[in-house]
């Protein structure tokens, strides 16, 4: 069985990308799916904030990327059980560079994929286990490694910031998936967009949520990402918002996401 991938992306920084990231896999694998994050960020902010130190980054997507390893020799456990990351490193800064050459270099994340599903994943030799869902984290940025990720993916998934430019930013993206759609991935859609950051006693913020629903219909998701300091701080520990603190209103908005991202995909299963 083939394992569902989301790419989480949009080429504007400080959309909580990496947090939706982090805490959506979280909340999946609480409910019994098998999750693999992908880090593709060169910041590497998704694998700190799941716990892996730099320092013990011996082999990262980078390594994946330039073909010296196999994506299932670079992932490692985190301390959420069935929960499990690809880590990355700032060496992916230079890979558009490295990869210039290369015909498959969009492909190098779907190829890999590809094997894991037909293999399954087995780490320090255990048993191995089917991967339920695959969540890559991309850069803010429509690069190469964004491309990669896009290419790889069933559907996209767009954390939006409850600011001002959000629309405009949104526009870019969905300009890139139509690319993306008609030079390499015919199937590619946007599973759904996310809003976050939101203040409920921001005038401004409840009429982007407003714009947003408005012009994308049923593709806003319910659910809604308050600003919390709870998820600012989690990452600092090197946990997610879920583990620090289940409890606070964050944490809680991203289970409830999960459930509704289980749900679209339960429908899609069933049209």
């Amino acid at each position: 069985m083939m394992p569902r991938v989301l790419a989480l992306a949009n080429q504007k920084g400080g959309v909580g990308k990496t947090t939706t990231a982090i805490n959506l896999g979280t909340a999946l694998a609480a409910i019994g799916q098998t999750v693999l994050i992908i880090d593709i960020d060169p910041q590497g902010n998704a694998s700190t904030g799941l716990g892996v130190d730099r320092e013990n980054r011996e082999t990262s997507t980078y390594d994946v990327m330039v073909g010296e390893l196999a994506l299932a020799d670079v992932v490692c456990e985190t301390a959420i059980p069935n929960l499990l990351i690809a880590p990355s490193t700032l060496d992916l800064l230079g890979v558009e560079l490295l990869m210039a050459g290369d015909s498959r270099r969009n492909y190098r994340i779907r190829d890999e994929i590809d094997r894991l599903g037909s293999k399954g994943l087995s780490i320090s030799g255990d048993d191995r286990r089917e991967v339920d869902y695959v969540l890559v984290d991309c850069p803010p940025s429509l690069n190469l490694l964004t491309m990669n990720a896009l290419t790889a993916a069933d559907a996209v998934i767009v954390p939006l910031q409850c600011e001002f430019y959000a629309l405009e930013g949104l526009s870019q993206l969905l300009n890139t998936v139509e690319q993306v759609k008609t030079a390499l991935n015919p199937d590619l859609f946007i599973h759904g967009i996310v809003m976050t950051m939101y203040d409920q006693r921001n005038r401004l913020a409840r009429q982007v949520v407003e714009d947003v629903r408005s012009t994308m219909g049923s593709k806003v998701y319910d659910t809604i990402i308050p600003r919390n300091v709870r998820i600012s701080e989690a990452p600092s520990y090197g946990k997610p918002a879920l583990l620090y603190d289940v409890k606070c209103s964050g944490s809680q908005a991203y289970v409830r996401l999960a459930t509704e991202v289980v749900r679209r995909e339960r429908a899609l299963q069933a049209a």
